[in-house]
């Protein structure tokens, strides 16, 4: 007598289970990137083999890579023992999502790219402070200009806000480009200063949670700060949304949630920083983003982390990696890459993108 309504429990719990299961799986499907094939989105599947296989011989350590044609991902690879639902670490990479902390902590008029940095900080500012220091502005640290010579040993002093200001800044703000991590840490306590929030906490809502990115993990220094300049750890996946953003120029799901003028000023030409036509390091800095060659832009950190932006092609391509040359890594995805992205849809070429499947799939073993 008692079984039947022990049945009927188990096919409620059964039924509730199954529609735990049916929201997750809308949930994901929601959050992540839309999937296409490669030829239905103008993409030569041979020409994704062809770079698959450079990369992997030439590039050392290949992690993972995600390419997006049209908002879909046409090609997605991991490299053993990496995968798609492991958090990467982006090194400086992480300077781009700082950057944007900053644009919308401008939007909400908190902040202006004028303001001077000593504004921010008058209580750790040195006790005759220079006139370039005087004259150093926020715009000054996103475009790695803040007049800094000498590199600064910052992690091993006890306040890094602190040994930022004390350092010497020979140049004028503005007028002299040096790489500078610590100028990118100075922006996250800016916004943390102005916000009350890190800027992990601060993009939470504005950034990640929009973009479907679930629990993004960025390193603090001791004072409690993220440390902007590096230290974030998102999946590959992740990145290549990011890339997409900027993309559509700050729109995700119809919704503006990055002003474009932001995306704009960020990812255009805001000082040189050489004149070598075939180094993608010398195409100019934005705000915290580089200028690469074929008019397209770029986070990117230490071993080859990547998010290429190209406008022109309507293409996102991340990857991570573990690379001692980060310019053969580009230099893979302008020869092998780059022509396999044509204007119009291409016919389907089931053979190659057979073979390209069973190249993506064997990379789980390879290592």
């Amino acid at each position: 007598m008692q079984r039947r309504p022990l049945l009927l429990l188990l096919t409620l719990v059964s039924l509730f289970l199954s529609g735990i299961a049916l929201a997750q799986e809308k949930i994901v499907a929601k959050t992540a990137l839309p999937r296409s094939t490669p030829e239905a989105e103008g993409v030569s599947s041979q020409g994704i083999q062809a770079f698959i296989e450079a990369a992997d011989k030439q590039v050392n350590s290949m992690h993972s890579f995600i390419l997006v044609r049209h908002g879909k991902v046409v090609a997605e690879a991991y490299w053993a023992p990496e995968s798609a639902d492991k958090p990467h670490v982006l090194w400086s990479l992480s300077k781009s999502f700082t950057s944007t902390a900053v644009g919308l902590a401008v939007a909400d008029g908190k902040l202006s790219v004028d303001d001077p940095v000593l504004k921010f900080f008058p209580d750790l500012a040195p006790e005759n402070p220079s006139e370039n220091l005087q004259a150093m502005r926020v715009r000054d640290l996103l475009t790695m200009s803040a007049g800094h010579q000498d590199e600064l040993n910052w992690r091993e002093a006890p306040h890094w806000a602190k040994a930022f200001l004390a350092h010497p800044a020979p140049h004028k703000p503005g007028t002299h480009f040096r790489y500078n991590t610590p100028a990118t840490y100075m922006l996250s306590a800016i916004v943390q200063k102005v916000t009350g929030q890190t800027v992990l906490e601060y993009l939470t809502p504005r950034l990640f949670t929009p973009l479907g990115i679930e629990t993004p993990i960025w390193d603090k220094s001791p004072q409690g700060v993220s440390i902007g300049g590096y230290g974030l750890y998102l999946h590959t996946e992740d990145i290549a949304k990011f890339g997409q953003l900027y993309l559509q120029r700050g729109q995700w799901n119809g919704k503006q949630i990055l002003p474009t003028e932001w995306v704009d000023l960020a990812t255009s030409k805001q000082v040189p920083n050489g004149d070598s036509p075939d180094s993608d390091w010398n195409q100019g800095y934005g705000f915290q983003f580089w200028r690469c060659r074929h008019n397209a832009y770029r986070g990117d950190g230490k071993d080859g982390q990547f998010c290429i932006v190209m406008p022109e092609r309507d293409a996102v391509v991340a990857i991570t990696a573990n690379s001692g040359d980060m310019q053969a890594e580009l230099n893979v995805v302008w020869d092998k890459l780059l022509p396999a992205l044509h204007a119009e849809p291409l016919p389907a070429d089931a053979k190659a993108f057979a073979e390209l499947q069973t190249t993506i799939s064997g990379l789980k073993a390879t290592r």
